[in-house]
């Protein structure tokens, strides 16, 4: 598999939005649900999603940082990210990272009882689209 840049992994994710995120609990039994890093995002190497404190994955996360990120679209793009999660819980990243329609989950905005975020820090990225591939690496 070829190197890629973190440039070239950006502009292919732009335009993603949901993902399959998988975390593992103490018995290392991995669990996997849909998520959504609110599509449109300029991609760093950093995945962020809205979530409750209370929620299975924050608990999993809490105890094994290891999250996969699993992105496909219809063209035939996949996108394997490995990562380290950090649950994140500052107002102020959280008003930046906001953007309109999260009120459907969280309605009182920023100020939701419970509401954190999940911060995914890409240790390796894997790419396959059609005949081409490639791997980042941090």
């Amino acid at each position: 598999m070829k190197k890629a840049s973190l440039k070239t992994i950006a502009e292919k994710m732009k335009n993603m939005d949901f993902c399959m995120m998988v975390t593992q609990d103490g018995r290392q039994i991995s669990h996997s649900r849909p998520m959504s890093n609110n599509g449109k995002v300029e991609y760093d190497g950093d995945s962020w999603f809205f979530t409750y404190e209370d929620s299975n994955k924050v608990n999993q996360i809490k105890k094994n940082q290891h999250v996969n990120l699993i992105y496909q679209t219809d063209d035939m793009l996949f996108i394997d990210c490995l990562g380290k999660g950090e649950i994140v819980k500052d107002k102020d990243i959280l008003k930046d990272k906001w953007v309109d329609g999260l009120d459907q989950w969280f309605p009182e905005g920023i100020d939701t009882p419970g509401i954190c975020l999940i911060k995914v820090s890409a240790q390796q990225i894997k790419f396959w689209h059609k005949e081409e591939e490639g791997e980042y690496n941090s």
